[in-house]
């Protein structure tokens, strides 16, 4: 989430949303938001409702949920996912950011990575 932050201006002048799900209950995840200051909106989903929709993926090995981009243009269609096999295999900002210019050019239809 630090690196959504540091480019958070960049997706804002690009019209663009930022929706972060998280495994956690409302009070932690409302303590984890304040304390990191994040400017972006958060949504607890304690019993992984929205993230079993878009197939977010669990791995015991790995100590949690595996890492799941998802863009959806404005009409709801989601046009853009990346399932991550590990926290560090999440696009950079900048991939993401062309991504979004692509989609409101009309220029992807759907991909995943």
């Amino acid at each position: 989430m630090a690196q959504l932050r540091q480019d958070y201006d960049k997706f804002v002048a690009e019209d663009t949303e930022i929706l972060v799900l998280g495994p956690e209950g409302p009070d932690k995840f409302a303590q984890y938001w304040e304390k990191e200051n994040l400017p972006f909106t958060g949504l607890p989903d304690p019993k992984h409702t929205v993230l079993k929709t878009y197939g977010q993926e669990i791995k015991l090995f790995k100590f949690g949920r595996m890492p799941a981009q998802l863009i959806v243009d404005k009409t709801g269609i989601v046009r853009f996912v990346h399932y991550g096999n590990s926290m560090s295999d999440i696009p950079d900002n900048d991939e993401l950011l062309t991504l979004v210019t692509r989609i409101e050019a009309g220029d992807v239809n759907q991909s995943a990575a």
